[in-house]
């Protein structure tokens, strides 16, 4: 198999697996090249389970560009809570409650699931890999991969109904029901 040929049987798993990791078409793009640049400097040829293991490559990617991101954005809210803390006394408690509110829609809507559990359900439903294709990629046991699985599905279920309960609740309350 050519490096040509490679490219072509992988890339769109590979995309597929950075774009759900990343949800950034351009970051996607740009981890899939990256990705097969490293596939490329190394001795691929002798791998056995090619797929597992370029995807493997491509979910490490990810998750570390994850993890400078969440530090990034773990630095940008302490500063905005500095400044919210200087200026909260000025601010009317209506502005406050809004605000807030609105600072818990934001969260919700860019609140993951941990990265662990994220890695496992992307190659899962995404990447479509067996569970113990998903091990070797991880480098964890089949039974781990089991239980964040199923760790991940029910957080998913409870995030779900809690926000359906929430909804509902202030339909009620606004008469809108």
């Amino acid at each position: 198999m050519t490096e040509r040929e490679l490219f072509d049987a992988y890339n769109k798993d590979v995309y597929r697996t950075c774009y759900y990791m990343l949800r950034n078409t351009q970051d996607a793009e740009d981890f899939c090249h990256d990705v097969f640049v490293t596939v490329f400097r190394q001795d691929w040829r002798d791998v056995e389970h090619t797929r597992a293991w370029i995807l493997r490559i491509a979910m490490n990617q990810c998750l570390n560009m994850l993890k400078r991101k969440q530090a990034q954005l773990k630095k940008q809210s302490q500063i905005l809570l500095l400044h919210e803390q200087t200026t909260e006394s000025v601010k009317s408690v209506d502005t406050i409650v809004l605000e807030k509110v609105e600072e818990e829609e934001w969260e919700g809507l860019f609140k993951q699931l941990p990265e662990k559990l994220m890695a496992v359900v992307t190659l899962r439903y995404i990447g479509e890999l067996s569970l113990a294709e998903i091990a070797e990629a991880l480098g964890i046991p089949v039974g781990t991969v089991k239980s964040r699985l199923h760790k991940a599905l029910k957080i998913m279920r409870k995030k779900l109904e809690q926000n359906q309960n929430l909804s509902l609740k202030g339909e009620k309350q606004f008469g809108t029901h």
